[in-house]
């Protein structure tokens, strides 16, 4: 590398640092909204995020900055960098291009919105009133329209949904999501006709016994340690928080994660902090010698909700890790568990039972939630659904899919904070999840014969150790379908997910 083009990248890395260190900032700015914050200062608060993420703005589209990156990009010189340094340019170009054209005075009013929105939909859920939230939500799509639009023309999308897809499964277009998912809905179908055919309904009281608060915080940390996820002690790097809708949020040494506890559902917190947790191990085990570079980050939304799918679902509710923590939990819960045995235990655990809400919902039924909204999105930003028919529509679909009544636009429409918070192209990201973690099971089962065995002993290591190994280290080194294709051998496919939950449910429904 010829002097000059060094003198270049070396300034070009320590800018990408700068922004790194800001938006973290803005990220712990947000974890403290949702849950330390007093609620007199959600104006104030609103302001801050708004100036930080203009500053963002400012910094990464910084004229200087795009002739930096396009001065190395044409340097004669380019040609003798290594694929990292390359990728990292690429990967920064792509921001660069995608902000340049965002006006300043749209990002201020996202940010400043999304504070009000999320504010406003936590108190029309809790009224159980859309009417209240209806007119922020509205301006909230309004302005990620906007945005949408300008992307579409940036990123060469078909469709202004497209370009917020891109946002985070870069590669997948509305069209071939919908046909995955045209694909796993049928699979899921079948699989569920499957298990009722049976006749088997597994005892689900079991789920619903009464578990104090307190008890159900020392629940969380067991699992907490299980995983790995150091909350405790001078190197802890995590802390677990209570919020409305679970999230995690952080950056390498400071990675948070936060839970809900329900006194008559033990299982919310038990699995969010196992779901979490799987957020914040991959956050944590990004390349460390690529921090505070574009390629010491997530691949894709995608691949990070596989990560905590993976914990939360092919481990967390493996016949071999509940084996394993049903004595452990006896000794912590005390009297409400005794006399449970193991068998009745993972069926509960398992048990297949449509519900109107995505957060408790199994894992057959947890993606035709998933399609759900994506559907919904979809037709949102194709003009073809309006905000006046979010909740109708939501209802209908609800019935038509799964079978089930929803009771009022709390736990309908309003029970996510993803569309509050202008998330929109984030939840295919779940169901996409799930299906590379039948990929990576698949290959995981190859290249470790005794994962399972050593589930069943409390050995969490062969597991975490392959994933660090196989995706976590890789961080953004490749675009999803790439990684997927270096990590399995495989092109994206729903067939090893649906083999992989109808192997599980034959041999608990015994089908």
């Amino acid at each position: 590398m010829s002097t000059n083009i060094k003198k270049s990248y070396e300034k070009f890395l320590n800018g990408c640092k700068d922004a790194y260190v800001l938006q973290s900032a803005a990220g712990i700015i947000n974890w403290d909204m949702q849950t330390k914050m007093p609620p007199a200062g959600i104006k104030l608060r609103g302001q801050q995020a708004s100036l930080l993420q203009v500053i963002l703005h400012k910094m990464i589209t910084d004229p200087e900055r795009g002739k930096l990156i396009e001065s190395i990009m044409n340097d004669p010189g380019y040609v003798n960098l290594d694929a990292v340094q390359k990728r990292n340019l690429f990967l920064a170009k792509k921001v660069y291009d995608e902000n340049t054209k965002i006006p300043e005075s749209l990002v201020a009013e996202l940010a400043r919105q999304r504070t009000i929105t999320i504010d406003v939909w936590k108190k029309a859920k809790a009224a159980k009133d859309y009417k209240i939230f209806k007119p922020e939500l509205e301006k909230m799509i309004e302005l990620k329209a906007k945005s949408a639009e300008i992307l579409m023309k940036v990123k060469g999308t078909k469709t202004p949904y497209d370009a917020l897809l891109d946002g985070y499964e870069p590669g997948l277009s509305a069209e071939d999501i919908t046909r995955i998912f045209n694909e796993l809905r049928a699979g899921l179908v079948d699989i569920m006709k499957r298990v009722k055919k049976t006749g088997f309904v597994p005892d689900a009281s079991i789920m619903a016994r009464p578990v104090p608060i307190e008890i159900q915080h020392k629940i969380s940390e067991a699992a907490m340690e299980f995983i790995g996820y150091e909350t405790k002690g001078s190197n802890a790097w995590g802390r677990l928080d209570e919020t409305e809708h679970p999230f995690t949020t952080g950056y390498y040494d400071d990675v948070r994660i936060t839970t809900r506890f329900t006194e008559n559902w033990w299982p919310r917190s038990f699995f969010t902090v196992l779901h979490e947790g799987g957020h914040a191990i991959y956050d944590r085990n990004y390349p460390r010698k690529y921090i505070y570079q574009p390629v010491g980050d997530r691949c894709s939304h995608g691949i990070h909700e596989s990560q905590s799918r993976f914990l939360e679902n092919i481990v967390g509710k493996s016949p071999e890790f509940l084996s394993y923590v049903l004595p452990r939990l006896k000794k912590i819960v005390g009297k409400p568990f005794r006399g449970i045995k193991v068998k009745d235990f993972v069926a509960a655990v398992n048990r297949v039972a449509p519900t109107v809400l995505r957060g408790q919902a199994d894992e057959a039924t947890y993606n035709l939630h998933i399609i759900i909204r994506f559907e919904m999105e979809r037709d949102i930003f194709a003009g073809k659904l309006s905000v006046d028919e979010l909740p109708d529509v939501w209802n209908k679909k609800y019935k038509e899919y799964l079978g089930v009544d929803v009771r009022d636009d709390s736990e309908g429409v309003m029970q996510d904070t993803h569309w509050a918070s202008g998330s929109y192209g984030y939840f295919p990201s779940y169901a996409i999840g799930n299906i590379y973690d039948g990929m990576f099971v698949k290959k995981m089962s190859r290249d470790v014969t005794g994962w399972r065995s050593a589930l069943k002993r409390g050995e969490f290591k062969p597991v975490g150790d392959w994933l660090i190994r196989n995706v976590q280290n890789k961080g953004n080194l490749y675009d999803p379908p790439d990684l997927i294709k270096e990590v399995t051998g495989d092109r994206l496919t729903v067939k090893p997910f649906l083999d992989y939950l109808d192997k599980k449910y034959k041999r608990i429904y015994g089908y």
